[in-house]
């Protein structure tokens, strides 16, 4: 499967916006597309399937490796793949969009906001393509497109101006419906606030999309292939999948498929817990939710079972649930599970951003003592974890729970603030843990 990385020239930019429209583009053209976003991110993913009609990869080199990435590409399914990079081409050290294209050898596309500029779009394109020169990085940048340029002259001076190997791949017109609504952690999920196909669709007549077609090139293939995997094991995992628990990445859930039964069932609706080996509560928004919550049995079913010894891993938002109590911004607490010991309250301001890796102190649902794990962490809330508490990770990277510590565990159960891949074995772990 071709592809290529839409790199921007800074965060906010207008990456997701542009990934939609050419997504749009080429599918009018006759190709079947496959989205990417390069980085850990869950909300800009949930857009890219909205349009596309398919899965987002998750292609982050400090979650997956340089060959678990490859073969995270190499799952996808279509004729092109369009990444989506994450800030600025260049930002980041633990995985830039730069690292990403670098990794799977593909071309960059470089999104320029050219609202207030023409000559100034090819100046900004070209110190972008010779910068990967002079930092040694091995990366093409193939041409621009051009975010809310506007048609006419706007489009003839930013064309004029570039120069004979950065090509023009068309722009996307300003476009109030063209914008899609904000909250803490980032924009609204795609199921929520999904871009109207008419507008994109205006915006992809601007776009130049053989010529996008014609520029994507083949990744090598990964070291070790798809038909690797370890082998299946004899267990149920359940994993809550709602409005509060939808940050989950496709390959967490395709693994858990290879190799165990999966079922879902939804704790806002107040499901009752599927007969099951193990429970996967993935990170979302039970805050949101929290009334819900509360009011529902579910979570008084899965505290009553993680005492009973059934594995609860619980990640971000799933801590959030794992623990006794849940304060929102406005001050109104909420009993959650109480599996975890701990109560949780939520911020105006983030309180932590970043790729994180974490020492496992002991044995845990994850991890063998002393194994590392890399993940991304990116949270509103805090957690008061009690004097007794147990911790199973010490933080090399990032901030966990308290500043040096990640994943509370109680009885056969573990919470944490980071999110894992499952290309980091994390989830080879718990299903091995969860089939004993």
């Amino acid at each position: 499967m071709n592809g290529f990385v839409l790199g921007g020239v800074s965060s906010g930019v207008g990456k997701t916006v542009a990934t939609l429209s050419i997504v749009q583009a080429l599918e009018d053209a006759g190709y079947a597309v496959q989205p990417a976003k390069a980085g850990p991110d869950f909300i800009d993913p949930s857009h890219h399937e909205a349009i596309a009609g398919r899965p987002s990869r998750t292609l982050d080199l400090w979650l997956c490796g340089e060959d678990g990435l490859r073969r995270n590409y190499q799952r996808g399914e279509g004729d092109i793949c369009v990444v989506e990079g994450v800030m600025g081409l260049y930002d980041g050290d633990g995985s830039s969009t730069a690292m990403v294209a670098e990794a799977l050898e593909l071309p960059v596309v470089l999104v320029v906001d050219a609202k207030a500029g023409m000559e100034s779009v090819a100046a900004t394109a070209l110190g972008f393509k010779e910068y990967a020169d002079a930092i040694g990085r091995d990366i093409e940048v193939a041409g621009v497109v051009a975010q809310r340029a506007h048609g006419g002259r706007h489009e003839q001076g930013i064309r004029d101006a570039l120069p004979d190997d950065l090509e023009y791949f068309g722009r996307i017109p300003p476009n109030d419906d063209l914008e899609i609504p904000n909250r803490h952690l980032g924009l609204e999920m795609g199921a929520e606030a999904a871009l109207p196909r008419d507008a994109l669709r205006e915006a992809a007549e601007s776009l130049e999309a053989e010529r996008l077609a014609a520029v994507a090139t083949e990744p090598p293939a990964p070291e070790r292939s798809l038909e690797d995997s370890p082998e299946p094991i004899d267990a149920t995992i359940a994993v809550a999948s709602d409005a509060a628990f939808c940050f989950r990445y496709p390959a967490t859930i395709e693994r858990f498929r290879e190799r165990a039964e999966l079922v879902t069932f939804s704790p806002v609706a107040g499901d009752s817990i599927p007969d099951c080996d193990g429970v996967y509560l993935p990170g979302g928004y039970p805050e949101l939710h929290a009334d819900g919550l509360e009011a529902s049995d579910t979570l008084d079913e899965l505290g009553a079972l993680a005492r009973e010894g059934l594995p609860v891993l619980g990640e971000c938002g799933g801590l959030m649930a794992m623990s006794q109590s849940l304060t929102t911004v406005e001050g109104d607490r909420h009993e959650m599970a109480g599996i975890l010991p701990a109560d949780v309250t939520m911020h105006d301001r983030y309180q932590a951003l970043d790729h994180v890796e974490c020492e496992a102190l002991e044995g845990t649902l994850t991890a063998g003592a002393g194994e590392t794990i890399r993940g991304h962490e990116f949270h509103y809330s805090s957690a008061d974890v009690d004097g007794d508490a147990r911790f199973a990770f010490e933080t090399v990277r990032g901030d966990g729970i308290d500043g040096n510590h990640d994943g509370l565990t109680e009885y056969d159960s573990l919470g944490t603030y980071v999110h894992v891949h499952a290309e980091s074995g994390a989830f080879d772990r718990f299903l091995e843990e969860s089939g004993r």
